[in-house]
């Protein structure tokens, strides 16, 4: 039977070493953690002609990413978030019972719904076996863990309470995609609107406007103004539309690399917190995820600052990331969170800090931070249903004065030509 040497963490914080006989790596991490150890690193003993020399295993056959399973063609396919929500709820379910870290993470490899899941989750369980903390581990991938989620994770493992702060992180996922959706679904019909305007704009400059100017050109009198404004917009559109086209498409594809570019994204945003209606719901927005990521972080028992640190991640503006950290760099210096706040008034209304500020003198600012959390929630739900509401109607008049100008446009030289026979 194989011989495994191991380097295992014990109860009281040690490190120790030892040996295990198992007739796999599994088996021997089972034997292992029978023993009340944590496994930090196995390897295995092999024995050979010229003597036994020790050989460091992969975790798995699939542990690696980039060998088998990523030579086909999963070079760029990302992990769901509905998998990755699901990662997280079944392996905090997992240490909540009981079962190691290690373990829990080779199960989540066996169990993933796809290849690239169960790639990944098997890096994971590669990396932490090595000895890397979870947190790292998950930082190494940036497009599948995002920094908010990776730091909440380090504040759970220094706490020593990561089954609830990965719970909490399900939770979040999940609320967090119901108020996209929500977002998303109010966007739909005036986006359909929209277009529906563009083509039959378009359908009426290209091909219905032509057949007018053969009936125009045996009018000696001069055309109406508004008339010839629309001739001439056919012609442009007739000519020229192909090279519009290819135009607006190379313009939204480097507006969109400017957008994430740095520079580029601070600007974006700082002219979208500026804007009438979207400003507005998108400071709403992001106040609403850091109330409810720093109520979900201090209910875990995370110190002040550091939840404060994580919280701010989950902003997604950059201006009004900076804002909270001066705010952040009052409450290292003994300020209270409520008045600190003030620094952000874009993001934090008067009622807000105020009702932070009475929450925190009772010792319950994560139950008031999650009903702030709520409320804003609620309230962005009605504002959208209202934008939505007024802008409905708004596109459909729209669309009727763009139809209603052109079919002016071409009866008044018809009414003209009329006149003339007379």
């Amino acid at each position: 039977m194989p011989t495994f040497t191991y380097r295992a963490l014990q109860a009281d914080g040690r490190m120790a070493d030892g040996t295990a006989e198992a007739s796999s790596r599994p088996e021997a991490m089972r034997v292992i953690e029978a023993r009340g150890l944590r496994p930090v690193r196995v390897t295995e003993v092999r024995g050979s002609g010229s003597g036994s020399r020790s050989v460091k295993t992969a975790p798995d056959a699939a542990t690696t990413p980039t060998q088998g399973l990523a030579g086909w063609s999963f070079g760029g396919t990302k992990v769901s978030s509905e998998e990755l929500e699901n990662f997280t709820r079944l392996l905090s379910s997992l240490l909540a019972a009981g079962v190691p870290l290690s373990r829990a993470l080779t199960i989540l490899g066996k169990e993933a719904s796809s290849p690239v899941a169960s790639a990944k989750w098997r890096e994971i369980h590669g990396l932490v076996v090595d000895g890397m903390s979870l947190a790292n581990a998950m930082s190494r991938s940036p497009d599948t863990f995002p920094k908010v989620y990776t730091a909440m994770v380090e504040a759970g493992e220094a706490g020593g309470f990561l089954d609830v702060v990965l719970a909490q992180i399900a939770d979040f996922q999940s609320r967090e995609k119901e108020l996209r959706s929500k977002v998303l679904t109010a966007m739909i019909y005036p986006t359909v609107l929209l277009l529906m305007a563009l083509v039959v704009l378009s359908v009426l400059l290209v091909f219905f406007i032509p057949k007018f100017q053969k009936v125009f050109t045996s009018v000696k009198s001069a055309l109406p103004l508004i008339t010839r404004i629309i001739i001439a917009a056919s012609d442009f559109l007739r000519s020229y539309g192909l090279l519009v086209l290819v135009g607006l498409v190379l313009g939204g594809f480097f507006l969109r690399t400017w957008i994430v570019s740095p520079a580029g994204r601070r600007i974006w945003e700082g002219l979208t917190l500026k804007a009438p209606v979207v400003g507005p719901l998108s400071a709403r927005f992001a106040m609403a995820r850091f109330c409810r990521m720093l109520g979900t972080l201090i209910g875990a028992d995370v110190q002040l600052v550091q939840a404060l640190n994580v919280a701010r991640r989950s902003i997604g503006n950059q201006i009004l990331v900076d804002a909270v950290a001066r705010s952040i760099d009052q409450v290292q210096q003994g300020g209270r969170l409520g008045q600190s706040l003030a620094e952000c008034p874009t993001l934090f209304s008067g009622s807000v800090m105020e009702m932070i500020s009475v929450a925190e003198e009772s010792g319950r600012l994560d139950v008031e931070l999650i009903r702030i959390a709520n409320v804003t929630e609620s309230e962005l739900d009605r504002r959208l249903k209202t934008a939505v509401a007024l802008a409905e109607p708004l596109l459909l008049f729209l669309i009727a004065g763009f139809i209603g100008f052109i079919f002016i446009g071409m009866l008044l030289p018809v009414f003209s030509l009329q006149d003339s026979i007379k």
